[in-house]
């Protein structure tokens, strides 16, 4: 034996033991949310298997207590669920949430038919965000074009920052507010980057005044990217709640209704275009006033280095990148009409601007094309896995109480009411979640006759603006502000949880408040 093979056979082989696979589980998620997601999952078969007590112990007061398990241990799955979307920075809530679903159609709280059945209810939801966000994709370098333009020549910092909130809005209302996020993500990393680049080969830094000069003014710049960023996203709240496509959940609202895309716009306006306005003049008073962060101004010697660089990009740009920018703009106006006169299913119209947009701009590569529906997936399996907790929620009959309450106040109080519950609900777990689960409950109310249709329209009108106004507050309530806080450009501006929540709070007290006036006040009219 040689004497490397004695010195490799001393080497001890690893043992494949327990801990591997307790470091494995969730991968890099914290240990004390590893060790709270096994709590969920064994705590769940007790709370649901102690229902059985309930005949031997006929006659005591323990057994209502126990005949009522499997409802304690529906809103258990619950609230768990809820707990893994709000912790969605430290895990995506697809594992967990997914590990919850298994062990709820395992247990019988629900079946996989039914299941299937929510699935099938929501597949226009799955097809908009499988196809119209990956159309969108394609149509990225118009998006960064139109964004880049207005960063650099718009001087007036209150004009930039209501055009970056109105521009993100309209594009929202015709597009999808995740994806609109995402460029003007793309926009503010993108000239970070250029920023720290010159900022680098810069010598000047070299002496101590220089490097406190420059540390101050990218104090300013981070300072003004986060407001810049935060107007937007909120801009893209308030364009999303306008149309069907704004949200994965107006969709499902939507075909819930039997509203087409103009129908949607029309019966929204009363509260959306009024939120509209308040939203837009809240940007504005921020500006003007510098509270909640805002109010920060570009400096001068980093718009000088931003605008030499965007002369430069547009000196390099070839023909062929210019007809592309063509193909895009064209494909976006084909996009507007046909979702204007409704030609086909949202994510069928999704699917040809796809086909046009890389058809004529020559992108006919499978793996190129794969790049464009892969930011898509995740989301879609996690919607998936909204629809099992639905299921359970429906079987086990969980919120039809609190719906029940709610439908014995006047019809006039309702719509306040369903807002608020929507509103408070969707700022600590997700919006499409309570949107899909407020919907189908007043959806059955109608079916059995409890409420009619006046009412029931009027209802659907305060769970959709009630789940995409007030829920602006959170990462946690909007996907496009959750995405936003986990990209990499947060922590290069220091755009932590909290300062996120703090900047949105004056929209979510301004919006919400005008929201909430117009559902209560003005929305039904007996």
């Amino acid at each position: 034996m040689s004497d490397s093979d004695s010195i490799t056979s001393a080497v001890p082989t690893p043992r494949l033991g327990l801990k591997t696979f307790t470091t494995n589980f969730l991968g890099a998620a914290p240990q004390w949310y590893k060790n709270t997601i096994v709590a969920f999952l064994v705590l769940n078969p007790i709370l649901w298997w102690s229902a059985s007590l309930a005949p031997f112990l006929e006659g005591s007061f323990l057994e209502v207590v126990f005949a009522n398990m499997h409802t304690v241990a529906g809103w258990a799955l619950v609230l768990q669920f809820i707990f893994t979307l709000a912790m969605a920075l430290r895990c995506y809530p697809l594992q967990p949430g997914g590990l919850l679903a298994i062990e709820a159609i395992a247990l019988g709280m629900t079946n996989t038919k039914h299941v299937y059945q929510e699935i099938v209810v929501g597949f226009p939801v799955i097809l908009l965000l499988l196809f119209m966000v990956t159309a969108i994709f394609f149509m990225r370098e118009l998006l960064l074009f139109i964004f880049t333009k207005l960063l650099v020549r718009v001087r007036s910092q209150i004009l930039l920052a209501f055009l970056f909130s109105s521009v993100a809005a309209v594009l929202s209302a015709f597009l999808d507010a995740l994806t609109v996020t995402a460029v003007v993500i793309s926009v503010g990393l993108g000239f970070w980057h250029v920023y720290n680049e010159v900022a680098e080969a810069d010598r000047s830094f070299e002496d101590d005044a220089a490097k406190l000069k420059h540390e101050q003014e990218l104090e300013k710049y981070r300072a003004f990217l986060r407001g810049l960023l935060m107007h937007a996203a909120v801009g893209t709240a308030i364009g999303g709640v306008m149309t069907t496509v704004g949200e994965p959940q107006n969709l499902l609202i939507s075909k819930v209704m039997g509203w087409d895309f103009i129908e949607f716009f029309l019966r929204m306006a009363i509260v959306t275009l009024p939120v509209m306005v308040v939203g837009f003049c809240t940007c504005v008073f921020l500006e003007l006033t510098g509270w909640f962060h805002y109010g920060a101004k570009l400096p001068n010697s980093i718009r000088e280095i931003l605008q030499d660089y965007e002369n430069q990009e547009d000196k390099k740009r070839t023909t062929a990148e210019k007809a592309q920018l063509v193909v895009q703009a064209i494909a976006a106006i084909l996009l507007v009409f046909a979702l204007a006169f409704h030609i086909a299913e949202v994510g069928i119209v999704g699917l040809m601007i796809i086909v046009i947009q890389t058809a004529f701009n020559g992108i006919v590569d499978e793996h190129r094309i794969a790049d464009g529906f892969g930011e898509a997936l995740p989301f879609i399996s996690l919607l998936v896995v909204f629809f099992a907790i639905v299921a359970v929620i429906h079987d086990q009959h969980l919120f039809a109480p609190v719906v029940n309450w709610v439908l014995t106040l006047e019809p006039s109080q309702q719509p306040g009411m369903f807002y608020i519950a929507n509103g408070l609900l969707s700022a600590i777990s997700d919006n499409v979640f309570v949107a899909t689960v407020y919907i189908t409950e007043i959806e059955t109310a109608f079916e059995s006759g409890t409420i009619d249709r006046h009412l029931f329209d009027t209802l659907a009108i305060a769970v959709n603006t009630g789940t995409n106004i007030p829920s602006v507050l959170t990462p946690n309530g909007q996907a496009a502000f959750l995405f936003l806080l986990t990209t990499s450009l947060a922590p290069l501006i220091r755009l932590s949880y909290l300062r996120m929540v703090k900047m949105a709070f004056p929209y979510f007290v301004t919006m919400g408040l005008m929201g909430w006036i117009m559902v209560t006040f003005f929305l039904y009219s007996g």
